[in-house]
This record gives structure tokens, C-alpha cells and sequence, in this order.
């Protein structure tokens, strides 16, 4: 009994990485669109997207069984609450790959960024990657230390996203609102995918210490 137990705790963190797994592909496919105004691709994210619904209604269900059925205690009880929270931060991290993938169809063959910010976009879109696969690794290994490194790898992100701003705010800039809008929209759709990457890295150390880190002061 207890075997069976273990077994479909340890199935909801293999839910989870999958779906860190899932959801850094949809942004690698959605940056691509972007940078390349690949329709194709940002049609395979937008139909993808009901996939990571899927997931996270499978994760969420599972923890709700084993809380109603086993009534989990200490360490099992923060395993299968922060796995609630933690398959809606990737849903959510889907939905802004899937608005990545959306701005690229709408603009579609024109490229939504102006060719001055695309290499900005495109280091974004490997940050965020890195970021949601990192956060597979720290929910299968349980690695706090790794957990906690999320946190300052999300620093390039935030700078990348403030350097936007500079950009558009600058004299030079010659690209009209539009683009500005755009642009700006974008990059908040990367930042705020990097903080639920960092968010998911914080609910594996709660999970690991019974204490949840606070966000960084900004």
C-alpha cells in the first residue's frame, strides 16, 4: 500500500517536469516564430496549447485524489500542495509562449519586432528556455542549491526586459508607437515567464525545507 503511495507522489513530480519540459518547448517554437515569422511554428505552439491545459488538469487532479484519498501529512502534504500551485505557474508560462506564438501569427509575414531589437528577443527566448529547464531538473532532483540559482539566472531576464524600455524611451528610437507597443508587450510576456519559472524553483524548495523563500526585491 504504501508502495502504490510513494509511487504516485513521485508520478506528480515526474508531471511537473514534464510539463517544465513541454512548456520550454513551446517557447523555443514561439521565439522562433518571432525572430523567423515562421507561421508554421506559431500555429504548432497555438494548437499545442491545449496540451499543457491538459497537463496541468491531470497534475491538479492527481494531487486532489491523493489529498482526499491518503491525506497526506509533513513532507507528503508540501509534495502535493506545491504541485497545485506549481502546474498552474507552467499553464501560465504556456499561455505566454502561446502569446509569443500569437503576435507572430497576427503580424504574419511582416515581423512584429523591428530588426534592431530582435537579438534581444531572441537571447529572452534562450533565457526563458534555460530557465524552464532548469526547473525540471530542480523538481526531479530535489536540488535546492539548484533551486535556489534560479532566482539570480533570473536576473538576466530582468535586465534584458528593463533594456527594452531604455531602448524604446531613446531619441533613436524611430520605429513608431506600434512597434513600441509590441515590443513592450513582449518582453513582459518573457519576463513574467521567467517568474513563474523561479516561482515553480521556490514551491521544490518548500517542498525540500518546509520554508517558502520570499520573491527578490526588485
Amino acid at each position: 500500500m504504501r508502495e502504490a503511495y510513494q509511487t504516485r507522489l513521485d508520478g506528480l513530480a515526474d508531471e511537473l517536469a514534464d510539463m517544465c519540459d513541454v512548456v520550454a518547448g513551446a517557447m523555443r517554437k514561439a521565439t522562433d516564430a518571432l525572430i523567423g515569422t515562421d507561421l508554421a511554428l506559431a500555429e504548432e505552439v497555438i494548437s499545442g496549447d491545449m496540451k499543457i491545459d491538459s497537463l496541468r488538469d491531470h497534475a491538479q487532479e492527481d494531487s486532489f485524489a491523493l489529498l482526499a484519498l491518503q491525506a497526506p501529512v509533513a513532507t507528503d502534504l508540501r509534495v502535493v500542495v506545491a504541485s497545485i500551485h506549481a502546474s498552474g505557474d507552467l499553464e501560465r508560462m504556456g499561455d505566454l509562449a502561446l502569446h509569443v506564438a500569437k503576435a507572430a501569427r497576427r503580424r504574419h509575414p511582416a515581423n512584429v519586432l523591428p530588426e534592431q531589437v530582435q537579438p534581444y528577443f531572441a537571447e529572452m527566448g534562450r533565457v526563458a528556455v534555460e530557465l524552464a529547464s532548469k526547473a525540471a531538473e530542480v523538481i526531479r532532483t530535489r536540488d535546492v542549491e539548484r533551486a535556489r540559482e534560479l532566482e539570480s539566472d533570473d536576473d538576466a531576464m530582468d535586465d534584458l526586459h528593463k533594456h527594452m524600455f531604455t531602448l524604446m524611451m531613446s531619441h533613436d528610437w524611430e520605429h513608431g508607437v506600434a512597434a513600441a507597443v509590441d515590443a513592450t508587450l513582449l518582453a513582459r510576456f518573457y519576463e513574467r515567464y521567467g517568474d513563474h519559472a523561479v516561482a515553480v524553483a521556490r514551491r521544490t524548495i518548500y517542498v525540500v525545507t518546509g520554508d517558502m523563500p520570499a520573491p527578490a526585491q526588485t
